[in-house]
């Protein structure tokens, strides 16, 4: 039984990945950092000696709050958040306790630099279909809430990615781009290094959807089906990222919880045949 004002590894991992997921505030000392540099998903680091000054900037939020083994550091600086009017736990047992549950990290590694307002910047090209929706769903669901997604002209990305300081994907000839058989998708799982079953059957509908192998995945035809009448719908590319958010949350939940569901059409007792 958590204590009051506490949250489990197994509660805060159902909730990752979804709409519904709290920012996660990460307040571990420096040295604890530098041992073992991976967080969590969807998480942000801040220092728990200045929280007096920073907390009111969750007011009204949901937080769940981090550190090395879920004591007094997460405790005081979620207590000060609630002070300031934000609804916020600490993580029972910590980020040692996250890690040995196995639940999921992201290495930092490839993790962009983010702006003065704490966002990352990412650019790609107009017009997206599959994994142009697909990775900035990803990033926003596990790696960053905030992150800024800009369509511009294939001709124009890299310069804009240069002027404008964004990092550019699904492009050729940069480092988040396909791979082999992988797609942009595939490789950022892979480099953030974020596998759970879910994502990892999520990635192959998004594989058979953008390479045209839909024999892959039996949802991959629905997905493509999907992402090419919602292109149509919107002439706004950000519009039609706002409307794909609820597609993509729906084959997560699916790829979560839900594959061993079937559905047929129920015949009502002594009916005809």
């Amino acid at each position: 039984m958590p204590m009051p004002d506490t949250i489990t590894v197994s509660q805060l991992v159902r909730l990752l990945g979804t709409p519904d997921a709290p920012i996660v505030i990460d307040v571990r000392i420096d040295q604890d950092v530098a041992a073992d540099p991976r967080v969590l998903p969807v998480s942000i680091r801040r220092s728990h000696r200045d929280v007096a000054g920073w907390a009111a900037d969750f007011a009204g939020k949901q937080t769940v709050v981090v550190c090395q083994r879920g004591a007094k550091l997460s405790q005081g600086t979620a207590a000060w958040l609630r002070h300031h009017g934000a609804r916020s736990e600490n993580l029972e047992g910590g980020f040692e306790a996250w890690v040995a549950a196995k639940a999921p990290l992201i290495r930092p590694d490839h993790v962009p630099r983010a702006d003065a307002q704490g966002r990352t910047l990412w650019v790609t090209r107009a017009r997206p279909k599959i994994d142009r929706i697909a990775c900035p769903w990803l990033i926003r669901r596990f790696v960053d809430p905030a992150a800024v997604f800009l369509f511009v002209a294939p001709a124009d990305v890299l310069d804009v990615a240069d002027r404008f300081g964004a990092t550019p994907f699904d492009i050729e000839n940069t480092f988040w781009s396909h791979r082999g058989d992988l797609c942009t998708f595939d490789i950022m799982l892979a480099e953030f290094g974020l596998r759970t079953p879910a994502l990892d059957r999520l990635a192959t509908i998004v594989r058979g959807a953008d390479t045209a192998r839909l024999d892959i995945a039996p949802q991959a035809a629905g997905l493509l089906a999907a992402s090419l009448g919602l292109s149509r719908m919107y002439r706004d590319d950000l519009a039609q990222l706002e409307a794909s958010m609820n597609l993509y949350d729906a084959f997560y939940r699916w790829s979560r919880d839900a594959t061993g569901e079937t559905h047929n059409w129920p015949t009502p007792a002594g009916a005809a045949a």
